[in-house]
Protein backbone atom coordinates (compact mmCIF):
# COMPACT_ATOMS: atom_id res chain seq x y z
CA UNK A 1 0.00 0.00 0.00
CA UNK A 2 1.50 3.37 -0.98
CA UNK A 3 2.15 5.92 1.76
CA UNK A 4 -0.39 8.73 2.00
CA UNK A 5 1.14 12.20 1.86
CA UNK A 6 0.60 14.35 4.97
CA UNK A 7 -0.05 17.42 2.83
CA UNK A 8 0.09 18.05 -0.86
CA UNK A 9 1.25 21.65 -0.77
CA UNK A 10 2.27 24.61 1.36
CA UNK A 11 -1.32 25.81 0.98
CA UNK A 12 -2.61 22.64 2.67
CA UNK A 13 -0.14 22.98 5.53
CA UNK A 14 -0.95 26.65 6.10
CA UNK A 15 -4.68 25.90 5.88
CA UNK A 16 -4.25 23.32 8.65
CA UNK A 17 -2.29 25.85 10.74
CA UNK A 18 -5.03 28.43 10.12
CA UNK A 19 -7.75 26.06 11.34
CA UNK A 20 -5.69 24.92 14.35
CA UNK A 21 -5.03 28.55 15.32
CA UNK A 22 -8.78 29.26 15.29
CA UNK A 23 -9.49 26.22 17.47
CA UNK A 24 -6.71 26.98 19.96
CA UNK A 25 -7.33 30.74 20.14
CA UNK A 26 -11.11 30.73 20.40
CA UNK A 27 -12.12 27.29 21.65
CA UNK A 28 -11.75 28.18 25.32
CA UNK A 29 -13.92 31.27 24.98
CA UNK A 30 -16.96 29.07 24.49
CA UNK A 31 -16.35 27.66 27.99
CA UNK A 32 -16.27 31.10 29.68
CA UNK A 33 -20.04 31.29 30.32
CA UNK A 34 -19.97 27.89 32.01
CA UNK A 35 -16.89 28.76 34.09
CA UNK A 36 -18.42 32.00 35.33
CA UNK A 37 -21.83 30.48 36.03
CA UNK A 38 -20.32 27.67 38.11
CA UNK A 39 -17.99 30.08 39.93
CA UNK A 40 -20.79 32.54 40.69
CA UNK A 41 -23.02 29.79 42.08
CA UNK A 42 -20.50 27.69 43.98
CA UNK A 43 -17.48 29.83 44.71
CA UNK A 44 -18.00 33.54 44.09
CA UNK A 45 -14.95 34.26 46.22
CA UNK A 46 -12.97 32.73 43.35
CA UNK A 47 -14.25 35.30 40.82
CA UNK A 48 -11.08 37.44 40.96
CA UNK A 49 -8.97 34.41 40.05
CA UNK A 50 -11.31 33.41 37.21
CA UNK A 51 -11.13 36.95 35.79
CA UNK A 52 -7.32 36.84 36.02
CA UNK A 53 -7.38 33.55 34.11
CA UNK A 54 -9.72 35.15 31.57
CA UNK A 55 -7.52 38.14 30.75
CA UNK A 56 -4.35 36.05 30.83
CA UNK A 57 -5.87 33.70 28.24
CA UNK A 58 -6.86 36.71 26.16
CA UNK A 59 -3.35 38.18 26.30
CA UNK A 60 -1.27 35.04 25.85
CA UNK A 61 -3.52 32.70 23.85
CA UNK A 62 -6.20 34.65 21.98
CA UNK A 63 -4.09 37.61 20.82
CA UNK A 64 -1.16 35.51 19.50
CA UNK A 65 -3.62 33.00 18.02
CA UNK A 66 -5.46 35.83 16.29
CA UNK A 67 -2.16 37.04 14.83
CA UNK A 68 -1.43 33.55 13.52
CA UNK A 69 -4.96 33.33 12.04
CA UNK A 70 -4.31 36.63 10.25
CA UNK A 71 -0.85 35.71 8.92
CA UNK A 72 -2.03 32.29 7.72
CA UNK A 73 -5.15 33.86 6.20
CA UNK A 74 -3.03 36.39 4.29
CA UNK A 75 -0.93 33.56 2.89
CA UNK A 76 -4.03 31.55 1.92
CA UNK A 77 -5.73 34.52 0.26
CA UNK A 78 -2.56 35.42 -1.64
CA UNK A 79 -1.62 31.90 -2.69
CA UNK A 80 -5.19 31.07 -3.74
CA UNK A 81 -5.84 34.47 -5.35
CA UNK A 82 -8.92 34.97 -3.15
CA UNK A 83 -8.49 38.64 -2.17
CA UNK A 84 -11.59 39.78 -4.03
CA UNK A 85 -13.84 37.14 -2.49
CA UNK A 86 -16.36 38.03 0.20
CA UNK A 87 -15.24 35.41 2.73
CA UNK A 88 -11.71 36.87 2.73
CA UNK A 89 -12.96 40.42 3.23
CA UNK A 90 -15.26 39.19 6.01
CA UNK A 91 -12.35 37.36 7.66
CA UNK A 92 -10.17 40.47 7.64
CA UNK A 93 -13.00 42.49 9.15
CA UNK A 94 -13.60 39.81 11.78
CA UNK A 95 -9.92 39.80 12.77
CA UNK A 96 -9.95 43.59 13.15
CA UNK A 97 -13.16 43.57 15.24
CA UNK A 98 -12.03 40.66 17.43
CA UNK A 99 -8.61 42.19 18.03
CA UNK A 100 -10.03 45.63 18.74
CA UNK A 101 -12.72 44.42 21.15
CA UNK A 102 -10.39 42.01 22.91
CA UNK A 103 -7.82 44.75 23.48
CA UNK A 104 -10.16 47.64 24.22
CA UNK A 105 -13.03 45.94 26.06
CA UNK A 106 -12.41 42.35 27.14
CA UNK A 107 -8.95 42.61 28.71
CA UNK A 108 -9.44 45.93 30.55
CA UNK A 109 -12.94 44.97 31.69
CA UNK A 110 -11.76 41.59 32.99
CA UNK A 111 -8.92 43.31 34.89
CA UNK A 112 -11.37 45.81 36.40
CA UNK A 113 -13.85 43.01 37.24
CA UNK A 114 -11.09 41.16 39.12
CA UNK A 115 -10.28 44.31 41.11
CA UNK A 116 -13.91 45.07 41.95
CA UNK A 117 -14.58 41.44 42.88
CA UNK A 118 -11.61 41.55 45.27
CA UNK A 119 -12.97 44.77 46.77
CA UNK A 120 -16.46 43.28 47.19
CA UNK A 121 -15.04 40.13 48.80
CA UNK A 122 -12.91 42.15 51.22
CA UNK A 123 -15.89 44.35 52.13
CA UNK A 124 -18.10 41.32 52.82
CA UNK A 125 -15.56 39.65 55.09
CA UNK A 126 -16.79 36.24 56.25
CA UNK A 127 -20.44 37.26 55.77
CA UNK A 128 -22.54 36.20 52.81
CA UNK A 129 -21.13 37.69 49.64
CA UNK A 130 -23.23 39.85 47.38
CA UNK A 131 -21.43 41.31 44.40
CA UNK A 132 -21.82 45.07 43.90
CA UNK A 133 -23.78 46.71 41.11
CA UNK A 134 -20.46 47.88 39.67
CA UNK A 135 -19.21 44.29 39.48
CA UNK A 136 -22.52 43.11 37.98
CA UNK A 137 -22.28 45.78 35.26
CA UNK A 138 -18.74 44.69 34.39
CA UNK A 139 -19.78 41.03 34.32
CA UNK A 140 -22.70 41.90 31.99
CA UNK A 141 -20.36 43.82 29.68
CA UNK A 142 -17.97 40.85 29.56
CA UNK A 143 -20.82 38.43 28.89
CA UNK A 144 -22.41 40.61 26.20
CA UNK A 145 -19.24 41.44 24.30
CA UNK A 146 -17.93 37.90 24.77
CA UNK A 147 -21.15 36.47 23.33
CA UNK A 148 -20.97 38.82 20.36
CA UNK A 149 -17.35 37.83 19.74
CA UNK A 150 -18.24 34.13 19.96
CA UNK A 151 -21.05 34.66 17.47
CA UNK A 152 -18.65 36.50 15.17
CA UNK A 153 -16.20 33.59 15.34
CA UNK A 154 -18.95 31.09 14.47
CA UNK A 155 -20.30 33.20 11.60
CA UNK A 156 -16.76 33.63 10.27
CA UNK A 157 -16.18 29.87 10.38
CA UNK A 158 -19.44 29.41 8.47
CA UNK A 159 -18.37 31.91 5.81
CA UNK A 160 -14.95 30.30 5.52
CA UNK A 161 -16.58 26.89 5.05
CA UNK A 162 -19.27 27.86 2.52
CA UNK A 163 -17.31 30.67 0.80
CA UNK A 164 -20.35 32.76 -0.22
Amino acid sequence: MPAMPIATSAYDIVLAIHVMAVVVAFGVTFAYPIMFAVTARHGPRSLPLVHRIEYTIERFLINPGLALVLVAGIFLASDGHHWSEFFVQWGIGAVIVIGALTGSVMIPTAKRAAQIAERDIAAAGPADLEMSDEYQALARRLATVGSLLSALVLITILFMAIKP
